[in-house]
């Protein structure tokens, strides 16, 4: 039997945020959140559950090794488009392309004056004590079924990204900035299919992402506090974008795993759940690479 407990391990959030001297927030980077909001341990699954055997038998595309043998091309086609019609999966995805779009458009119509005001001082522990409690009421509504809270609280705080990430602007330029984010884009797309269709199980791969996700915030207080070096940091971005990229297949999964245990009355909660477990490692990632390959103004 599978067991979903949301109560488990909710979001620690720690906000590195660029010094407002020179616009390096803190190593750079605005991080959401100690171990993505997730923990290995969200949902408990049985081991030998075979859930391959959910859709009708079919094989899934093995993204490790190629196709099962014997098995054309288009099955793992079909095999897709079945993982993609389960209704949590969807709508994880779709919540998730409209928090980006909500944080986008509250990047461009947000004066990166009133952005740098909100990160300096005392707004900053302000904005920070903010986000820690939406995140903390919305996995209370998630493990009340509440899906008109948590949905409301997602798009609060996807709009609190998009001010806090205007500041880019000034350090970076436009068609950067848009290159990256195609670059991000493709690279989460890849992934996600990744952690969609392989029949490997991620499990073991995310407990130790999240660990070392947890080493690299770790360092980079260390690093803006006693070392501030400028390498330093940037193998940190570097090793921040492999976390990333792997927990984007790692939650990929877990939301396929999830929709398997759904019903009529908690569909709504879990794509939200897994929705935005997929957006922060978005952001995340096209943070991190625009750090690395970002051209500055």
């Amino acid at each position: 039997m599978q067991t979903y407990n949301p109560n488990n391990n909710q979001g620690n959030q720690t906000g590195n945020y660029q010094n407002a001297d020179n616009y390096n927030y803190n190593a750079d980077q605005y991080n959401y959140g100690t171990g993505n909001y997730q923990n290995a341990g969200n949902y408990n699954y049985d081991a030998n559950y075979n859930y391959g055997g959910q859709y009708n038998g079919q094989d899934f595309m093995d993204m490790n090794s190629g196709f099962e043998a014997g098995a054309p091309m288009v099955s793992g086609i079909q095999n897709l488009k079945s993982i993609a019609g389960e209704e949590v999966v969807a709508k994880s995805f779709l919540f998730m392309v409209v928090a980006l779009l909500i944080t986008a458009g509250a990047a461009l119509t947000t004066s990166p004056v009133v952005a740098i005001r909100m990160l300096t001082g005392y707004n900053f522990w302000i904005l920070l004590c903010a986000e820690l409690a939406i995140v903390a009421v919305s996995n209370w509504a998630v493990s009340r079924n509440n899906a008109i809270l948590a949905g409301i609280l997602f798009a609060v705080y996807s709009y609190l990204t998009g001010i806090t990430c205007s500041v880019l602007f000034l350090v970076y330029t436009g068609s950067s900035m848009a290159v990256i984010f195609l670059i991000t884009a493709g690279l989460f797309g890849i992934m996600a299919v990744f952690g969609l269709v392989t029949k490997k199980d991620l499990t073991s791969v995310g407990s130790l992402l999240l660990m070392g996700l947890l080493g690299i915030i770790i360092a980079s207080f260390v690093n803006l506090l006693v070392l501030r070096n400028g390498m330093f940091d940037t193998v940190l971005c570097a090793a921040g974008v492999l976390i990333f990229v792997g927990l984007t297949a790692y939650d990929a999964q877990k939301i396929k795993r999830m929709a398997a245990i759904s019903n009529d009355g908690n569909v709504l909660s879990l794509a939200l759940l897994g929705a935005f477990e997929l957006y922060l490692d978005f952001i995340n990632l096209f943070l991190k690479l625009l750090r690395l390959f970002g051209k500055r103004k």
